[in-house]
Order: C-alpha cells, then structure tokens, then sequence
C-alpha cells in the first residue's frame, strides 16, 4: 500500500524553494482595505500596508505581488499630494488635485479588494513604479 501526502488546496509551494506558502486572500483583501486606516485615524495608509506586506510576503501566496502595488499606489500619492501644495497658488488647482487625490484613495482600494477576493491581482492607477 502507498501512502500518498496530499497538501491541502489552501497551501501552494513556492517556485524553487523548499517553503510552502498558504493562500490566503482574507489577508490580502484586508491589506488592500488597511489603506483606508487614514479616514479612521488620520494617519498609516502606508504605515499599516507596509507591515502587514513585510511580514507576509514570504508566507502567503501573491503577498509579495499585492503589496508591491499598494506600497507603490501610496508613495505615489504622497508624490502627487505634495505636488499640489504649490498648485494651490494657481487658481486653485491644487485643492482641486487634493479632491480628485482624496476620491482615489479611498474607491481604488474598495474596487481592489473586491477584486482581490474575486483572485485577480489588480492595478491601481497613477501609480508610480518604485518597488518591482
């Protein structure tokens, strides 16, 4: 008789690597929502992202891949949110860029996680590409 190991669907092994990473997209999609952390406490929209992605990226499978983008969407938005400081002085524009900024920050990651649940590894937009 043989004895067959069957690994769970919830565990995925890691391409040339002898670690085994779970799925967990529970813990993505509330990764994608942290973002959101800033409308409770006025402050971590990339503080609370990047913890929970360092301290999950080697474990959970598309960790890695998720908060790369959410890291990237925010730092992106710090550029573009202290670019419209100036833009202040001319006509306005920068209160309308800080309206347009603040709308963003706050559906993309909803629509993201939605999207994450569904399994997909979603984009988000004006996003800079600093971490790859």
């Amino acid at each position: 008789m043989c004895n067959v190991l069957t690994i769970p669907a919830s565990y995925m092994y890691q391409s040339k690597s002898t670690t085994i990473m779970r799925e967990d997209r529970q813990l993505i999609v509330l990764t994608h929502l942290s973002q959101l952390v800033t409308l409770v406490i006025g402050f971590g929209s990339l503080i609370v992202p990047l913890i929970i992605w360092m301290t999950n990226k080697n474990r959970v499978y598309e960790m890695d891949q998720h908060g790369k983008n959410i890291i990237n969407f925010q730092i992106s938005l710090v550029i573009y949110f202290i670019i419209c400081i100036p833009l202040i002085l001319l006509l306005g524009l920068g209160l309308i860029g800080f309206l347009v900024l603040g709308i963003i920050s706050v559906i993309f990651p909803i629509i993201n996680a939605i999207k994450a649940s569904h399994g997909e590894t979603p984009k988000y937009p004006l996003s800079l590409n600093f971490i790859s």
